[in-house]
């Protein structure tokens, strides 16, 4: 390691004071700037050269503006350090490191690291990204790196390599810059594949590590990408009635070039997509009332979308990591189909289709088993989707803590495992062993043989590094096709029971500690007994609460019988927290 060079690099990229950084399950993720007004006037502020470009004027109480030192930039720059340090330890694999804030508001941005078969960064990791963006002087840095090479064996010898894509914040450009200086202060080498989904991302890095294996997944390149989508898609549905039109929100993000660009390899015959919010040039627009988070937390129709009765609709967030579908019945009522939604549908349909295979596992010893088809949910899962998923499809369901690095691994276990958060981020992964079953068997009935080649076929569509808005809402779109449904008649497998989502500002966020998949509380003493109480009292009545992992808030989930009987446990609960376990501020009326 050169050290000169290291620290001459650094000092582009001075870390600020009074911060504290955390690498969680977003990576590192925070607002690029966000400056009250009542600390200067707009005036001031603009005549500041200390925060460098103003990028908007959003209103009259902010300003959102890039200072290339504040905040993100010593953070990126330090990614990109231990980008190359993971890549030397995995013995100079393909390292992704994507810089985004998914589904957050424009201002925000942020950046993960990207493990080789296109993983989330392993848990050990994160405690070094959090170390060395904490690092207070470049000494401080330099002897984290040392040490992270003397525990991991590092060999400085060996090549480091590094992916670098981005969504379409305004903030990216500079932070990419900063990621470079991270990547050039180590010696690695860098490939920018620029303004791509966080998805793409994920399958290039994999993509570039299997090449030549027996695990190849793909051509590593974004036009690879939907080559490979495209192709599979279209074998699913070879045969079939050409889906319903589907109108798709992209949230104003990097998912309205990505789909226009698929859509061009798919072609015009095999799907029908109409394309709204999908400005990327107008500043304040990313995310703005549209994307799948914003219909999935508000359970209403996104700007810029006029609904009719019975016609199929779906929303990608910033990113396309995301996927929720939606439509209104004949009373101009809003249903929305989210992340359980796509999990019980894409499960019935694959238990489906292994039965109708009538395949089966071999095992290392050479005997056979029956696929084991899991599905893995988390405590945000609507309970009438996991009592359908056990009870009328029979499948087993696992519960994890929240993050997608949880279920990713839970899901694992299976020999297809599917994994959906509510809000809509999840795919389908298929053991080694459940495509070599796929890929040896012939069949003998036609209906066998169609069978294997549509699972062969979502083994391919589906983008199993990580949870695909696109290659999603393709699975969906087969399921469809292949059952000749409606989103209405898609929807009748079960009704979601009523629920609630709040949040209380507290004192002292780490006083709560979740235990048995984030379900329970084990702290503070005597509050998971007032839960208990406070849910039976109602019909159906559940509810937990689990600690924000970056801000001093605890979020409330509540569901119940009745919308109304939902709303009075989230409150109660709202309450209770707010009362005795160190609520902050005014009291909000509706807490009971």
């Amino acid at each position: 390691m050169d050290s000169t060079k290291v620290e001459i690099l650094s000092a582009k990229h001075p870390r600020p004071e009074n911060i504290t950084y955390t690498y969680g399950t977003a990576g590192f993720r925070m607002k690029y700037v966000d400056l009250k007004l009542s600390s200067k006037s707009r005036s001031q502020l603009i005549n500041d050269s200390t925060f460098g470009q103003i990028t908007e004027l959003v209103s009259d109480s902010y300003i959102i503006a890039q200072k290339r030192a504040e905040l993100l930039d010593s953070v990126i720059f330090r990614v990109g350090l231990l980008a190359v340090l993971r890549s030397k330890a995995q013995n100079g694999k393909y390292i992704g490191v994507m810089i985004t804030a998914s589904h957050n508001a424009e201002p925000d941005n942020g950046v993960k690291l990207v493990e080789p078969l296109g993983e989330m960064l392993a848990q050990s990791w994160e405690a070094y990204g959090t170390e060395l963006a904490n690092a207070t002087s470049v000494a401080g840095f330099i002897a984290a790196i040392s040490t992270i090479k003397l525990k991991e064996g590092i060999d400085w010898s060996v090549p480091a390599r590094v992916v670098v894509g981005r969504d379409t914040r305004p903030s990216g450009p500079a932070l990419l810059e900063s990621c470079k200086d991270g990547v050039e202060a180590l010696d690695g080498e860098l490939t920018d594949i620029g303004l791509v989904t966080t998805p793409q991302l994920h399958y290039v890095v994999r993509s570039l590590n299997t090449q030549g294996t027996k695990e190849e997944y793909g051509v590593p390149t974004v036009e690879g990408y939907y080559d490979k989508l495209a192709t599979a898609f279209a074998k699913i549905v070879k045969g079939k009635s050409k889906p319903s039109p589907v109108t798709l929100d992209t949230a104003n993000g990097i998912g309205a070039p990505a789909i226009k660009d698929f859509l061009k390899v798919l072609g015009p015959d095999v799907l029908d997509v109409k394309i709204v919010n999908d400005d990327t040039e107008t500043r304040g627009k990313l995310n703005h009332d549209c994307g799948a988070d914003f219909v999935k937390l508000y359970q209403k129709k996104p700007s810029g979308v006029e609904m009719v009765p019975g016609e199929k609709y779906a929303s990608f967030d910033g990113d396309a990591d995301r996927l929720v579908y939606y439509y209104t019945d004949a009373e101009n009522k809003f249903h929305l189909l989210d992340g359980d939604k796509i999990a019980t549908l894409a499960a019935s349909f694959i238990m489906h289709l292994v039965r109708e295979a009538n395949l089966e596992i071999t095992q290392p010893n050479g005997t056979k088993s029956p696929f084991h088809v899991g599905l893995v949910q988390t405590a945000y899962a609507n309970g009438s989707s996991t009592a359908y998923v056990k009870e009328t499809l029979k499948v087993p369901v696992v519960f994890t803590p929240t993050g997608v690095k949880h279920l990713h691994h839970e899901a694992e276990h299976f020999d297809v495992g599917v994994y959906f958060e509510a809000n809509g981020h999840g795919t389908v992964l298929f053991s080694k062993a459940a495509l070599a079953a796929f890929n040896s068997a012939n069949g003998t009935t036609d209906a066998e043989k169609e069978a294997i080649e549509t699972l062969k076929g979502l083994s391919e569509v589906i983008n199993q590094a990580v949870g695909d808005a696109l290659s999603d809402m393709l699975l969906v779109e087969s399921v469809l096709a292949w059952r000749s449904w409606s989103p209405a008649q898609w929807d009748e497998a079960y009704t979601d029971l009523p629920s609630r989502q709040e949040k209380v500002k507290v004192a002292n966020r780490h006083i709560f500690k979740p235990i048995k998949a984030d379900t329970e509380l084990a702290e503070p003493d005597g509050l998971q007994e007032k839960i208990f109480a406070a849910a039976s009292q109602y019909p159906h009545g559940r509810a937990f609460v689990r600690p924000s992992g970056t801000e001093d808030i605890v979020r409330v989930y509540a569901e119940a019988d009745t919308r109304e009987n939902t709303d009075e446990l989230a409150f109660t609960i709202c309450g209770i927290i707010f009362d005795h376990y160190g609520g902050v501020g005014e009291r909000p009326a509706k807490y009971l």
